[in-house]
């Protein structure tokens, strides 16, 4: 039994809005036999097979035409009130219709949509190619997200909307430097997601171009046209498959968002990616709006290799090869930025990225990658030894790294004696550890997603004598025991755990299980709380990725949506209302059923308070983790301060200098206390955070490799505890 990792759920197949789907001129776009087939069998697996009950009824019809609508137009600028209130009726009898396969009054539904998409269009590209003189002064502000704002009374007051996103596009080409005449500037500020933060006016020290001259109105106006004239060419694309896909999805997706529709072409890829033969950077991509963000990346794979993209990055341009031209992805749909990120092995790709952190959306980042494969070797647990001194002493701790839980499956059910897995590897590093003396183990499983439930099964019995790992409850209640039947342990010293926001899946099994046996320290973030299981299964037409069971900890917590909480938390950039399971529609919820009987090994939360406050005097006096926690400090400070931007140019400019230099300020702080030279612009820093460290220390910035160096600190400090005694506590389990 596999899992799916989290981000793989809602990766390269993830359910895109239809202001990047491509559409089939001005004829109505119908649905098909296989269409309608494909929605009753759709329908009758959510009702009989999933793992949540459901009931189709008036309230379920109203929850997947909400979904429909967000999924459209999430930003309530295509349809006015008058619009949604003609297809009324959907909000009690899409039920009905989707069980009897009668999609013509909801692809009625779509086209109407798809009509005011291709007007809205048409109506910017229009305004453009009449040299609009944009007035950049006065007080306007526009707001940049309207998810939660009431529908449109009329079409002139989108107009008015639109006018002030048009003069929004306008302003943030103006203010980024241009290139050259035959290079394209990328317009961040797309049609339905509307920049959060100012844009940065060119350094007037700094020629814009290679003239030294900014870009013209004229200019800008060709290039607003250009793109607009190109999303509308691919919106005319659209055809009856991608509609039947957005109709089913919005009814699985109100019921959890692991649970979809796959296209048979979709289903194709995603069969690609399970088996990891996909060549490309390895990266794991969702929509976000109009744009496609990373979700998270594949550990071993080129992209975590290079330290150059991150999760949370939007990427809005992409080129083949040293020289291909860079063509923009905003508003294009998820499968085809995948279908131009592809390629052969060894082909090198070139991104165009807004870094995650990025303050200013006008000031993107071109990076290049080489396109590989992902293999076990990629993926291989690794090792290392970190000393640290105590009063003179020195003392050894062991850290190994474990990206995913993986094993090769072929040589296994071959019956290979020497079948690679991670267990296998792991076990190995214990030994070579132990060889060398350490007082301690680290084990680091930030950013793994998941894998083989198996592999995490068996790499809890390396740190336990036999015993139950993980309970998994199916759709009809029954309850079945994973754990580790081997007598013996590989290692039975002081242990630690160091989690992130990615580490999900089966790392939150392992992590879960380590906590409940009281067998060692769960340090770092939050975990994902991805708690769900998914099969797939053939349709007729296409296939049905299902949520069928659930996780459930010995203890009886289940991993869903809370994931693993941390003994000690660090503080963390990784916004979770953007990464983790709760930032998902229709998560499912958090629940428990009856633990089961396991042995004590220990009992670390004892000393919780005692180690978290020795953890506080080092963190004060570490610059970066007083960094970290100021950073996040910072960015929920300027999320809530970016309700709305201005659409005065030198307002704009001095909200954006405020803000960056409040970031400039924290960085050369961290910097003065390091010792390190101070920096000229924020810029710079971001520059900086692409030169990660060497091999020995698994590529980590600075400010991970203080969370590795903090949590052997930590450990050490279990370790060293007076009377501190491992593997022999019957105690009662943790409260």
């Amino acid at each position: 039994m596999s899992l799916f990792a989290p981000a793989r759920n809602i990766a390269v197949f993830a359910l895109c809005l239809l202001t990047a789907l491509p559409a089939m001129g001005n004829e109505a776009i119908k649905p098909t036999d296989e269409g309608r087939q494909a929605s009753r069998e759709v329908i009758q697996s959510l009702e009989y097979g999933h793992y949540e009950p459901v009931t189709l009824n008036n309230d379920w019809s109203e929850k997947v035409f909400n979904r429909m609508l967000k999924l459209l137009d999430s930003q309530h600028a295509y349809l006015t009130r008058d619009d949604i209130a003609q297809f009324g009726d959907l909000r009690t009898n899409l039920d009905e219709m989707l069980v009897e396969g009668d999609l013509d009054r909801v692809y009625a539904f779509y086209n109407l949509y798809q009509t005011r998409l291709e007007n809205r269009l048409e109506w910017l590209i229009n305004r453009l190619e009449k040299q609009p003189d944009f007035d950049f002064t006065g007080n306007e502000r526009l707001p940049t997200n309207l998810e939660d704002a009431n529908w449109a009374e009329s079409q002139s007051e989108l107009d008015d909307l639109w006018r002030r996103r048009l003069k929004n596009a306008a302003l943030t080409l103006s203010l980024a430097p241009e290139t050259s005449d035959d290079t394209p500037v990328v317009d961040t500020s797309v049609l339905s997601e509307i920049a959060t933060v100012p844009a940065r006016a060119p350094d007037p020290e700094t020629p814009a171009d290679d003239n030294g001259k900014p870009m013209s109105s004229e200019k800008i106006a060709k290039q607003l046209a250009d793109r607009y004239k190109s999303q509308l060419s691919r919106v005319k694309q659209t055809n009856t498959e991608d509609v039947l896909s957005v109709i089913l999805n919005a009814a699985t997706g109100s019921i959890d968002p692991h649970s979809e529709y796959l296209s048979p072409s979709r289903g194709e890829s995603f069969d690609i990616q399970m088996k990891l033969s996909l060549e490309g950077i390895g990266a794991l991509l969702q929509q976000d709006s109009e744009y496609v963000r990373v979700s998270s990346l594949v550990s071993g794979g080129p992209a975590e290799r290079s330290g150059q993209l991150k999760p949370a990055d939007r990427i809005v341009a992409v080129g083949d090869g040293d020289s291909g031209d860079m063509i923009s992805v905003i508003g294009m749909r998820l499968d085809e930025v995948v279908e131009h990120i592809r390629g052969p092995k060894g082909s090198k790709v070139r991104l165009e990225i807004i870094p995650a952190k990025a303050i200013d959306v006008t000031q993107t980042r071109t990076i290049e990658i080489t396109r590989d494969t992902v293999s076990l070797e990629d993926q291989a647990a690794s090792s290392r030894v970190i000393e640290t001194n105590r009063n003179g002493e020195k003392h050894r701790v062991g850290v190994i790294k474990v990206p995913a839980f993986y094993v090769d499956f072929d040589a296994y059910q071959a019956g290979d004696k020497n079948y690679r897995s991670s267990t296998r590897d792991v076990a190995q590093l214990i030994d070579k550890l132990k060889a060398q003396n350490v007082e301690g183990i680290v084990l680091d499983m930030r950013g793994n997603g998941g894998g083989a439930l198996q592999e995490a099964n068996s790499m809890v019995g390396l740190f336990i004598d036999r015993g139950p790992t993980v309970q998994v409850r199916d759709a009809r209640g029954r309850i079945s025991l994973y754990g580790d039947t081997d007598r013996g342990v590989a290692y039975d010293g002081p242990l630690a755990v160091l989690v992130d926001r990615l580490s999900a899946s089966a790392s939150e099994i392992f992590a879960g299980a380590i906590q409940d046996y009281g067998r060692g320290l769960i340090l770092g973030n939050q975990t994902f709380g991805k708690g769900t299981v998914q099969t797939l299964s053939d349709l007729s037409h296409g296939e049905l990725k299902l949520t069928r069971a659930k996780f459930y900890r010995i203890s009886g917590e289940s991993t869903q949506l809370r994931g693993v909480e941390p003994d000690i938390a660090f503080p963390s950039l990784i916004d979770k209302d953007e990464i983790g399971e709760s930032a998902l529609d229709f998560a499912m919820p958090w629940d428990t059923v009856r633990p089961v009987s396991y042995r004590q090994y220990g009992e670390p939360w004892q000393y919780v308070n005692q180690l978290d406050q020795k953890h506080d005097q080092r963190a004060r006096n570490n610059p970066n983790f007083r960094y970290l926690v100021r950073e996040a400090q910072l960015a929920e400070q300027f999320q809530a301060q970016n309700n709305t931007v201005s659409l005065n140019r030198e307002q704009r400019k001095r909200e954006m200098e405020a803000q960056e230099a409040e970031q400039l300020a924290l960085e050369n702080q961290r910097r003065r206390a390091l010792g390190m030279p101070e920096i000229d612009t924020w810029t710079d820093a971001r520059d900086e955070a692409l030169q990660t460290g060497d091999s020995d220390t698994e590529s980590e910035s600075p400010i991970q490799q203080a969370a590795t160096d903090e949590s052997v600190e930590i450990l050490l400090d279990y370790a060293l505890l007076p009377g501190n005694i491992q593997g022999t506590s019957q105690s009662a389990p943790r409260p």
